[in-house]
């Protein structure tokens, strides 16, 4: 068998190696047939944006031996070496307009260097216009390969300067437009995708494949390509585990799969994500957060009271996967851009599709609400892992009581100054543990006379809450009852638990409840 990599990027090394790939020239071949082409596609990290720019980069410097046996190699090709511009962007530190020229003037020069071409100008869009037009000379033209293009935004985007590195940016990329005429292949890509009157309000030409069907599985590995190209490492897997062949796969897929990037397209499972598992001898854990924990959503999800129970509850418009603005940044589109939240199912109507989000699979699901968790409550996630397994105990023993002293002893422990005095805060925090322990939850859920804060089912027991702030809990259980919230219950033959509860903003404490 061949060897497994999550950590080889590069497509030469990959074949000259013997790992195994996953063949995608196919793909190549649709985008590199044309006699030109200016392309963008946004992906989540990790998900073989710079082994597919690399992969290009062997096709345009006529490197036929490398995909002997692949797809493209029937096709009928020219192999034409052309000089090429490879930028990647998330190299070297960047946290001003200062650094990201230097950054970028390292990599012009080492173009110009190769190619022996000579700069002269100064700001870095001249300067790439120049070696543009160096390599092309009278009669050839430049392949460009831009990766991680807004790494450089997303690295500084709580950052005062962020506007001005943007700013500068801008006036970079714009030059591939002016430089149009010299360009045989531009591909550029990145985790997000900003609207064209920022980043690319010069570049209009680009053509967006992040949500063209056509490409919904050109990165990430298809339920068929998976099969078909790990079988032989996944089969011993099973057998060690004493697990059938058929049901280690049904939870691979639980656990890894999921991406969808297209409203009709197939699912992909994450590439490093399932070499990382093969590699540790199939041991089901998390894998793609770990390689980095998005502090800045978790930040900008908690700032703007983000409400995470309804994206997960109730549909959203196309508007969702739109592009977007650095001061007017929504949590929900950098969510889907990121590959924390995915297209679960379409809606269809006269007005148009909507899309039903949910987290793709187990590895992100679990992950990020403990993550999302910890991040409110300044805690730890092994806190809050051990602390959601004992509330479900309490769920499934039906102690509502005990539950909510547990949950009070855990709430004291959170710093003053992390209290949002909004009962949506407090909603939130319940909605996630609830998620995390694998409840059945419906959080602002709408009953035939207005909407209760949650109902929750949990094995035999059926929980209705209603959440006050700084008010009192005979008043939300007065609410409950008034309202006849726990009707939908009713023949469950479910045990039905009403509670209502008072939190103190002062000190993020349930201090008064009433169970019936």
């Amino acid at each position: 068998m061949k060897p497994l990599t999550y950590s080889v990027y590069t497509f030469e090394e990959m074949i000259n190696n013997n790992y195994l790939y996953v063949d995608k020239s196919e793909y190549y071949w649709d985008l590199v047939k044309n006699g030109k082409g200016i392309y963008f596609m946004s992906r989540p990290r990790r998900f073989g944006k710079s082994l597919t720019l690399s992969a290009l980069h062997a096709i345009f410097s006529g490197k036929r031996e490398l995909f002997k046996g692949l797809a493209i190699d029937s096709q009928p090709y020219d192999w034409k070496a052309y000089p090429i511009i490879h930028l990647n962007m998330s190299d070297g530190t960047i946290n001003s307009v200062e650094s990201l020229a230097d950054a970028i003037n390292d990599q012009l020069n080492y173009h110009a260097d190769l190619y022996g071409v000579s700069l002269t100008n100064k700001s870095i869009s001249l300067r790439f216009k120049e070696l543009i037009y160096g390599l092309a000379g009278d009669d050839n033209k430049v392949v460009i390969l831009v990766d991680e293009y807004d790494k450089p935004i997303l690295g500084n985007i709580s950052n005062n300067n962020v506007k001005d590195i943007l700013a500068e940016l801008k006036g970079f990329y714009g030059i591939l437009k002016s430089c149009e005429s010299k360009e045989r292949f531009v591909f550029m890509t990145g985790v997000s995708k900003f609207s064209k009157v920022s980043v690319f309000s010069d570049l209009n030409n680009l053509e967006d494949l992040t949500m063209d069907a056509n490409f919904a599985t050109m990165m990430g590995y298809t339920q068929e390509e998976l099969e078909k190209n790990f079988g032989e490492y996944l089969r011993p897997l099973a057998e060690q585990q004493k697990i059938d062949y058929g049901d280690f796969l049904a939870k691979i897929k639980l656990w890894y799969d999921g991406f969808r990037f297209e409203k009709s397209a197939e699912a992909v499972y994450n590439p490093v994500s399932l070499a990382n598992f093969v590699i540790n001898r199939g041991d089901f854990r998390n894998y793609w957060f770990a390689t980095g924990t998005p502090t800045f959503l978790l930040e900008l999800a908690k700032s703007s009271n983000f409400n995470i129970e309804q994206t997960l509850t109730e549909p959203v418009s196309e508007l969702a996967f739109s592009a977007y603005e650095l001061n007017n940044i929504d949590p929900l589109i950098l969510l889907i851009q990121t590959g924390y939240l995915t297209i679960k199912s379409t809606i269809e109507s006269a007005i148009g599709t909507k899309y039903m989000l949910d987290f793709p699979n187990l590895e992100v699901k679990a992950a990020f609400q403990t993550h999302f968790f910890a991040y409110y409550t300044d805690k730890i996630p092994t806190e809050t892992d051990g602390f959601a397994f004992r509330l479900s105990e309490l769920l499934t023993a039906g102690e509502a009581k005990q539950f909510i002293d547990v949950f009070n002893s855990f709430m004291a422990g959170v710093p003053y100054d992390l209290h949002i005095k909004l009962e949506r805060y407090y909603q939130t925090i319940f909605f996630v543990i609830f998620r995390m322990i694998g409840v059945y939850i419906q959080a602002e859920a709408r009953t035939f006379d207005g909407r209760v804060d949650a109902f929750a089912a949990y094995g035999d027991n059926a929980y209705i809450f209603e959440f006050k702030l700084d008010s009192t809990a005979e008043i939300a259980l007065e609410q409950i009852k008034s309202k006849e919230y726990f009707k939908q219950f009713e023949n469950s033959g479910k045990k039905i638990t009403l509670i209502g509860a008072n939190f103190d903003s002062e000190t993020g404490k349930i201090t008064d409840y009433r169970i019936e």
